[in-house]
This record gives structure tokens, sequence and C-alpha cells, in this order.
């Protein structure tokens, strides 16, 4: 039980005082021996055992009524959030807010799960009460001071957007907010649906605010209102890829989407899919069954031989409108030209090779071979790939300064392991020693995304039958794309705000690999790092919601998308907008479409060690999480008086009764037999008097 006023309870000890008022009533009375009354004396312990029972609920029920009393003037509260009030008013309530895309799934009602989460929270926190109250929302990721819980309910930090949330970064904010300002209790209440790619449970960043948190000197109690429901029958839709073609003096557009489903479906499903171009409307099906479908290249007839422009695909409405569309912008293909830096042009001939054959007609690809020395005097901004076959240079030299500006300019790097590595490091990443074991292959590699992704029809690439016989270890923090039998990697990518770092272990020398003889994978990995870095320098750009990359966008123009967006919120908000010449797509991240919980058991064990508790809720219900009982106890005093009252109402005796207890002619009155007393307590003395003489 929870109260709103525990000071109150200090008044609990006046349940004692019907007692302490029977005790002191005991000693009103002295026992007086008299042998003519000894025969009702007998007579009036024939019925104590009833009267004894009587009493003593006449007893419980005073002392309930004054109990009751005070828990009534101390606002006790009720709700599934156990604990939430106890220990007094808080000084400073935190709001951890997850606006992520998932957070607008619709219950039975048509209210999102951030609605309903508001809502809860503003009926909770105007009950609870408190001195400041701060927003810290997954956008901004900065403290925000408001007056009033219902503040909320109009406040902009609390719309929905397409970025996804990073909850380790949000209580990371808090911590610090907590540390500078130093509040003397405070409370943080954390609103999110608990989907995996938002709370990031594996990353390494939990141990350290865990500890961080256990380590501040104030009171801080963490609260989750989740709602980890998942929708029913949700399909999502995402664009693969948009490629702009021209066939003699038509343009034309192939389209490759993705759609997904979260229950499979027995039979074959036509599934119509709007597409808007330009602002120009129009309908086509797409075959859809199990778990989903991929549509490849949907040839669109531009009009005009349009050069650019922007379109969006989308499905019919359901639970989770946030996954139902897909925004999209296109140009003109612009060429991929790489530059192959080494030492010896023999060496890196199959990388070169890769680099120069276009895999389509009106793609231009271009492969340039130069000295490290050679690089400074090169137009970087039109070149889309750069494969560094030397080594690493260092940071105080000129060159690691002009390969983190490609990079940060949204250029694609790959890194060949030299003949001498140094310990020289580019992205936190290093090369180690070279490794000469007999032959290895690959034992697993990342099939779904980046350069070793499936191609265009589905198909895997043959990476398991590549073949090495030498490779150079790595040291520094990347992410494995591609891994060997025993366990070291391939193919790795360091990790950077923007553009590629890609690190391939082993070269293209028939001696270390057969990456050169068997050309399909290498060829893939060259052409796709090219296709990536040649998006960057078109007019169109897509771009992922809530990308420090994209910048603020002041000043631009919203062509698509949600008609509640803010302009403060355009980089976080999916659509297409136009501005310094260029056009942008921003859509939400793929990880969005994964619908994964984080387990219960492993939330807990992220705020072990911390005041924590959890409560679940559904975006159907959006009433208060607490409510005061205070009624319920007045109630309970007012019935305990009445049964205490009935108790006391004294037994009717008949005229036949009464001659036979006291005996015909006898002018005696008893006052009291080894009765009770006027409170309706049994006293422990007798007082008899007869003929008015004690």
């Amino acid at each position: 039980m929870s109260f709103l006023q525990p000071a109150m309870l200090i008044a609990l000890p006046l349940i004692a005082l019907p007692i302490v008022i029977h005790l002191i009533n005991q000693r009103r009375f002295q026992t007086v021996q008299w042998g003519a009354m000894q025969f009702l004396l007998a007579a009036n312990r024939m019925s104590r055992g009833y009267a004894r029972i009587r009493q003593w609920l006449i007893l419980a029920a005073r002392t309930l009524a004054v109990a009751a009393l005070v828990f009534a003037i101390s606002r006790p509260l009720s709700s599934g959030w156990l604990g939430v009030a106890g220990g007094g008013q808080v000084d400073t309530t935190i709001i951890l807010l997850d606006r992520s895309p998932s957070m607008n799934q619709a219950g039975p009602g048509g209210v999102s799960k951030l609605e309903a989460g508001i809502a809860s929270l503003v009926d909770s926190l105007e009950t609870l009460g408190g001195n400041r109250y701060l927003l810290i929302d997954s956008v901004n990721q900065e403290p925000v001071e408001f007056e009033k819980p219902s503040d909320l309910l109009q406040m902009p930090e609390t719309m929905s957007v397409s970025a996804s949330a990073d909850l380790p970064s949000l209580l990371e904010a808090a911590d610090r907010y907590i540390r500078e300002n130093r509040p003397s209790r405070a409370e943080v209440w954390m609103l999110s649906d608990v989907r995996r790619n938002d709370w990031k449970d594996d990353s390494g960043r939990w141990n350290a605010i865990r500890e961080s948190l256990v380590e501040l000197p104030q009171m801080v109690r963490f609260h989750l209102l989740a709602y980890p429901e998942l929708p029913s029958g949700n399909r999502s839709l995402g664009v693969t890829q948009v490629r702009r073609i021209e066939d003699g003096d038509a343009a034309k557009l192939l389209l490759s989407l993705q759609i997904q489903q979260d229950e499979s479906g027995p039979a074959l499903t036509t599934l119509p899919v709007s597409l808007e171009l330009n602002g120009a409307r129009s309908v086509f099906n797409v075959e859809l069954s199990g778990k989903g479908s991929d549509l490849v290249d949907h040839l669109v007839v531009l009009d005009g031989g349009t050069s650019r422009g922007w379109g969006r695909v989308s499905l019919q409405a359901d639970s989770c409108a946030s996954d139902n569309e897909f925004f999209f912008v296109f140009d003109k293909e612009p060429p991929r030209k790489t530059l192959i830096v080494s030492d010896d042009p023999a060496e890196v001939r199959p990388v070169e090779f890769a680099a120069a054959i276009s895999p389509d007609a009106a793609v231009v690809c271009e492969s340039v071979n130069i000295t490290p020395d050679d690089l400074v005097s090169q137009d970087l901004d039109s070149v889309s790939l750069i494969a560094w076959h030397v080594a690493i240079p260092p940071e105080d030299q000129g060159l690691h300064a002009v390969l983190q500006a490609f990079v940060q300019r949204g250029g694609q790097l790959i890194f060949f392991p030299p003949e001498s590595p140094t310990d020289a490091r580019f992205a936190g990443v290093s090369w180690g020693m070279w490794q000469e074991p007999q032959v290895v292959r690959v034992g697993s590699w990342v099939g779904d995304q980046d350069l070793l992704s499936r191609t265009r029809s589905g198909d895997a690439l043959p990476v398991g039958e590549l073949k090495v016989t030498r490779h150079c270890d790595l040291a520094g923090e990347f992410r494995s794309l591609a891994v060997l039998d025993g366990g070291a990697p391939l193919l790795a990518r360091a990790t950077t705000d923007r553009g590629g770092v890609f690190f391939c272990t082993t070269t293209t020398a028939a001696g270390d690999s057969s990456l050169a003889t068997a050309g399909v994978v290498l060829y893939a990995m060259i052409q796709r790092a090219g296709e990536a870095g040649a998006k960057t320098l078109s007019s169109t750009q897509q771009a992922i919601a809530g990308d420090a990359a994209v910048g603020k966008l002041q000043g631009w123009e919203q062509l698509a998308g949600s008609e509640e967006g803010l302009s403060s919120t355009y980089s976080s908000t999916a659509g297409v907008y136009q501005g310094e010449g260029e056009l942008l797509a921003i859509n939400r991240s793929a990880g969005e479409d994964s619908a994964t919980i984080v387990p219960a058991e492993r939330v807990e064990s992220l705020f072990a060690n911390l005041d924590f508790d959890r409560v679940n809720q559904k975006a159907a219900n959006s009433s208060s999480l607490i409510q005061e009982v205070w009624r319920l106890f007045l109630i309970i005093v007012l019935l305990a008086l009445i049964a205490e009252a009935v108790l006391c109402i004294p037994k009717r005796i008949s005229a036949n009764d009464a001659l036979n207890s006291f005996g015909s002619g006898t002018n005696s009155q008893v006052s009291q037999v080894s009765g009770f007393d006027d409170t309706g307590v049994e006293p422990q003395t007798e007082d008899v008097s007869v003929g008015g003489v004690a």
C-alpha cells in the first residue's frame, strides 16, 4: 500500500485508544461479596460465553474505525504500479519518452501507444504531485522543463516521429542532469514499447550506465510504463532499390520493394500497392504469401524523360501506420569513379577490373590506379570509392586527414592489408600480424545487408566457396561481415558517422586467396561499395530518420509526408524534402520493422541493484496508473461504527424472566451484576446495590 501523505501514519497508535479506555474503565468498580446474590451471579455466568464474543466484536469494530480513519487521512493509493508514491513527495520528476515509429501502433479504439501512455502519465503525475518536471525525448535527448503534467498533452516534443529511440542515451542524459542539479529526491519515468531496436540491450554502454546510476548519492527510483503488445496482422513496406534507366529517348524507373507480414498466410494473396510519383498516383498489385514477398525491378515509365523526382509507395492502413509507406527519390545515375591506391599496379589489377566493369549499360564506371603521393592532387568530390592497398597513414600525416574528410563526405573506403603492416589506426581499427594457415574457408557471413548481401534475384553470393591461404589480423572495434573458420574476420566494417570504412584481411594475390579467380564476390563487394559512394554525389539522397548526418534541414520545404510534422523535426520525420538544390527522402530505419521485444527478465537485469518497477499496459487502456482510495476507508469507518452500534443494543428481557431472576416480592434492585459497563466492554468486577445501598 502506498500513501500520498505517509507522515499521517504516525497517528496509527491511536487504534489502541478503545483498548486503553476499556482498561481504565475496569478500575471503576469494586467487588463486594454478598451471599444473597450468588444465585444471580451463577445465572449470569451461564450466558457469559456469548456476551464475551459480542463484546470482543464491539472492541474490534471500534479499533477498526480508528485505523480506517487514519488510513483515509493518509490518502492511500491503489494501482498496478506498487510502491510508486512511497516515501513522500518527489522533488524532480524526469520523463524518458520513446517517440519511435513503433509507438504509433494503435489499439482497438484508434489510440496509439504513445497517446495512451502520455495520458496515463499525466493522470498519475497530477495525482502524485511534484516540484519540478522534465522531459527527455528520444529525438532531442536534452532535458526540457515544463510547469505541470497536463503540459505534456500539448508539447511538440511528445509527437510521434520516424526516428528510432536510444534508451541508453536517454538514461545517460537523465544521469547527467541528476549529477549536475543534485535534486534531493528524483523519480525517472520511462515510456516505451521495449523494442530491442530502441533499447539496444546488447550494448556495452548498459553496464557503465547502471554503475553510474547506482553510485548516485540521491534517492532515485525508476518506473517503466511498458507497451510490449505486438500488432496483429501487421504488414510493413520498404523500398530496397530505385534505379533510373534510359531506353532510347524514354526514361524508366526500376523499383524494387519488400513487403513483410507478421503472420504466415495459408494461401496466395493479391495486395494492392499505391504508388505516388511526383504527385501522380497509381496502383499496382503484388502477390503476397507466407512471411512476405519481394518485388524486383517493377517497371515504371517516366513522363517526358523526367531526369529526377520523388515517390512514395504505401499499403492499406492497419494497426501500425508508421510502416505502411516508404519515400524515395531518383536521379540520373552518377558515374562510379574508383581510386586504387597502391605501389604495385600489377598486384591490384583484379580490383581495378572489378571497379571498371559496369553492372548496367546506364552506369558509367571508371577506375584509376595511383600512388599515395598522387592522392592529394585528385578531385575527391567526384570519387565514390577508394581501395587502399598500402600501409595505413599515421594520424599526424596529411593523407590521414584527407581520407577522413572523404569518408565524412559519404565516400566509401576499403583497406587491403599491406605486406608490412604498421600499428597505425583508421576509424579505430589497425592491422595485426600476417597469419599463414593451410587453407581455410568462410564459416559465416552477413547475407541480408551490406557488401555481401544477396543478389537482386534473391540468390546468395558464393562467399562460402572462397579459399584463403593467408590473412592479416585486425585490432580495434569493428563489425565482422564475413568470418573465416576459426573465428578470424575476412571482411569487417568500422564504426563511422557517415560513409563506409571496410577492411578486407586478405589480398587478391593468387598466393593469398581465391578472390581473383572466383571473382563474383570481389566484383559484388567493389560495385556495391562504389554504388553507395556514388549516391552521395547525386543531388538526390536517401537518409534514415534521426541520422546526425542529415542535419536540421532549416529552410527546406516538405514535398511529401505527415502534415502534422514540424519544420524543427524534419530530420526525424519520414517524407520528401527539397532545399539547396537537392531532394532528400527520409524513412524509418530497417530495425523498426523488426518486432522483437526485450524479455522482461533481461529488462530486470539491466536495472539490477536499482530501485526499479514496471507495469505493462495496452494501447486500448489510457486510464490512470494510480487512484486514491481514501473514500473506501471512510466507508469502512461508517460500517465499523454501524456494526458497533448494533452490537451495543441491549438484549430484551421479558417480565417473567425478570421475576424468576430476582424472586417474587423482592424490592431489591440490581444495577450491575458481573455485567458490562456503559461502554459495552465487560469489566472484571461486580458492583451490586440493593435497596440503594452498595
